[in-house]
């Protein structure tokens, strides 16, 4: 048994990448960090910045992807009503969108099939 090898595993880094490149994956992923009820600093950038990985650098140049990124960082620290804009602009070029639904939880709506409301960014 000298020579016998550890079974190497993928990092979880790698694997949530590998399932963010599911835009649908990327979605829900972005949702959870948004609905957070306790949402910690960074964790939401920490979450653009994997979607990114994933679905936008393979799919841009270096200076694209760099260029995507400082927008990223210009956004994150805007204040008031033009950010929600910013960011679904973002989102869009990787496919994504921001979606505005009714919350499971809100009892006047429990009924009701009909969750999306409004699409911010698909102008």
């Amino acid at each position: 048994m000298k020579n016998a090898k550890m079974p190497t595993s993928d990092s979880y880094q790698d694997y949530l990448i590998e399932a963010l490149k599911d835009k649908r994956h990327a979605a829900a992923y972005l949702t959870a960090h948004l609905e957070d009820d306790e949402p910690e600093a960074g964790l939401l950038e920490l979450g653009l910045s994997n979607v990114f990985e994933a679905l936008g650098e393979p799919n841009m140049s270096a200076d694209e992807a760099k260029l995507h990124l400082e927008k990223l960082d210009g956004l994150l620290s805007q204040n008031g009503m033009a950010t929600i804009y910013a960011l679904a602009n973002w989102l869009k070029v990787l496919g994504l969108k921001l979606t505005v639904a009714v919350d499971a939880g809100d009892k006047l709506e429990q009924q009701s099939s009909v969750a999306e409301l409004a699409e911010v960014g698909n102008v």
